[in-house]
Parts: structure tokens; sequence; C-alpha cells
């Protein structure tokens, strides 16, 4: 809204002013008394600091290399030359991928830098090569330390070529040609690998190698057995103290020791008849083998829990085979009543056996 003064006010206004214009002091005043206005909200000027604040790229910590050149310059033993850089013609002349990128200038300049003919590689260092023939030539005069300085060179270069073959490798790579036993599928002692697949049932034999493993590991952390003299071990060179560190060994003295060496068969109608006769059968290893563990498992079958978990019957089975270990088990029994039938109708062998 604009305000209008009437004539007869705008005259007045004007006496006023003459009037006063003489008088300095009353003058200023009222000239600044007229000319100021109502200051808004939005208009009024922000306070002013005398030490501006450090913005959000300040004040941060200065570099490793600053760092380290300041402690340098404090202890005075030198630090890194924080001033001098990397030009970036170096660079680009290591980064041939970059060069194509760069400016023409640069190009020019590399293209120029890199003479024709010149060499990509240093020759600081002597050839090995160089080296043997100097050394082949015997007008040469050499120092006596040169003979020690190429044989240390022949050396270093020999276990660098080493290093080379076998990079990659933490053991050593195996002997040419290779034993029959390092194949995938019998890298397993044989009767470790017999005794995984009887234990195992419904074809799970991941968990049958987990028992096997349980089994060992309870022969070799067990006290090392009390050899009964009536039932020894089938190898009796062998200390019993030392069966513990040897587990494999052990199993298979256990093993060896309780198999039998005949099975029993009847056979109706032998000797005319249909009565029975029972006829001995000899077996070879793995037979002798199979039954010794069938016995053993069955025998571990038949004991007490002694708490639950996965390996409660590898933990069984383990107790079994200390127990014959020691001639405590029942398995030596059945051994025996095996051998004495054997004995007693050996008479039948004349029969023919199917």
């Amino acid at each position: 809204m604009q305000l209008r003064l009437r004539p007869s006010r705008l005259r007045r206004s004007r006496v006023i002013f003459s009037t006063l214009r003489g008088s300095s002091p009353w003058h200023t005043t009222l000239c600044l008394r007229l000319q100021k206005r109502s200051i808004t909200a939005d208009e009024k000027p922000l306070p002013e600091r005398d030490t501006p604040g450090a913005g959000p790229n300040q004040e941060q910590l200065p570099h490793v290399s600053e760092e380290a050149a300041a402690t340098g310059k404090i202890t005075g033993e030198g630090g890194p030359d924080v001033e001098q850089g990397t030009p970036i013609q170096e660079i680009l002349q290591r980064d041939k991928g970059s060069q194509d990128k760069a400016p023409k200038i640069m190009q020019e300049e590399l293209k120029q830098s890199t003479p024709k003919g010149s060499r990509q590689f240093s020759t600081s260092a002597p050839r090995l090569s160089l080296l043997q023939e100097e050394w082949k030539q015997p007008s040469l005069k050499r120092p006596r330390q040169f003979s020690t300085y190429f044989k240390l060179w022949q050396e270093a270069l020999t276990t660098s070529e080493n290093q080379a073959v076998s990079q990659g490798h933490i053991f050593d790579l195996p002997a040419l040609p290779l034993p029959p036993n390092s194949n995938l599928k019998h890298r397993y002692d044989p009767i470790v690998k017999q005794f995984t697949n009887l234990m195992m049932r419904d074809g799970k034999l991941s968990k049958a190698q987990r028992n096997m493993a349980v089994i060992l590991r309870a022969l070799r952390t067990a006290a090392p057995p009390t050899i009964n003299p009536l039932r020894p071990l089938i190898d009796t060179s062998f200390p019993s103290a030392l069966l513990p560190l040897d587990p494999i060994r052990y199993l298979t003295l256990i093993i060896d020791s309780v198999a039998p060496l005949m099975r029993i068969r009847s056979q109706k109608g032998a000797a005319g008849g249909g009565v029975a006769l029972q006829i001995p059968v000899p077996l070879g290893l793995k037979q002798r083998r199979r039954m010794a563990v069938m016995w053993i498992l069955d025998a571990a079958s038949k004991k007490r829990s002694k708490g639950s978990g996965h390996d409660m019957f590898a933990q069984k089975v383990a107790d079994e085979l200390l127990a014959v270990a020691e001639g405590k088990s029942g398995v030596w029994e059945r051994r025996v009543g095996i051998h004495k039938i054997g004995v007693s109708t050996r008479a039948n062998l004349k029969f023919r056996t199917r």
C-alpha cells in the first residue's frame, strides 16, 4: 500500500526541512531517524566470526609418509622425500595399456624417449654365461674371491630353479614310478578297509569310516595290554608296550590272533544215508579275517551300552578289541571250539567236498 501526502502537508514538511537544514546535529539526527525502516527476519544479517571454523576436509591426519618425514626430521635420521613423486612418464612406460589413452604430447615424448634398438632389460647384473666364459679363460686375471662368488651364483640359480619346480606344493613331489599302493582306491591298509566294509550298514560308508577312526584312536590312546600267556598274540617278537604307538599293526595282530584256520561245513549224505557229516575246510587270509571281524562285531553288539551318541557302537568295538588283546573276550572260546571240531572230524576229509 503506497502512502500519499496531501499538498498542504507536503508544503509543511518542506518548510521543516528548510528551517532545520542550517543546524547540522539536528539535521543529521532527523535524517537518520527518517532513514530507519523495519528489517524483516529474512533480511537479518548473519553473525560474523573472527576466525572461520574448519570444514569437513580440513584438519585431517597427515599421511604416513608425512609423519615419517617429520619424525626423521626431528630425530635427524632422515625420512622419505615427500616433495618428490613418481613422474607420469615412468608410470606410462610401465603400463602399456594406458599409453593409448594418454595425451598426444605424452605419446610423442614416449616415442622419442625410447629410441629404436634399445634394450628392454637391465644389464647391471652379470649373466651366468658371461661368467662361465670368463671362468674358462685361463689368461684372464681374476681376483681370489671370484671363484667363491661364482659358486654362490651357481647355488643361487640352482635353488631358484628348484623352487620354481616345486612351487605351489607343500610337500615334495612323489618319485616315479609310483608304488602299487599309491592308488586312490588302495590308499588304506587292506585290513582297515575290510574291517570298515564289514562294519558298514545300509551302504553308509562315511559313517563306517568315522567309526573306524574312533576305533583306531581308542587303540592309540589305550594303555599297553597285559598279554595272557595262555592266549598270546600271534607276533610275540613285537613288544606289547609299543603296540598302541602303531594302531594299524595293533589291530592286525588282534584280528590275526583270533582268526580261525578253518570252518566246519555240514554235508548231508556224504557217508551214505541221511546222516550229515562235518567236514573241516581250510580258509584263506581274507576269509579268516572276515570270520574274526564278524565274531568281534557280534560280541560288541551284545555288550551293554555306556552312554549315547554317534560313537557308542565304535567305542564298544574298541573295548572288545582290547579285551581280545588281553585274552578276556569270548571270541577266543569260539576259535578254540572250531579248532577242536576240526581236529575231531579230520577223518572226514576223505569225502568229496562240493
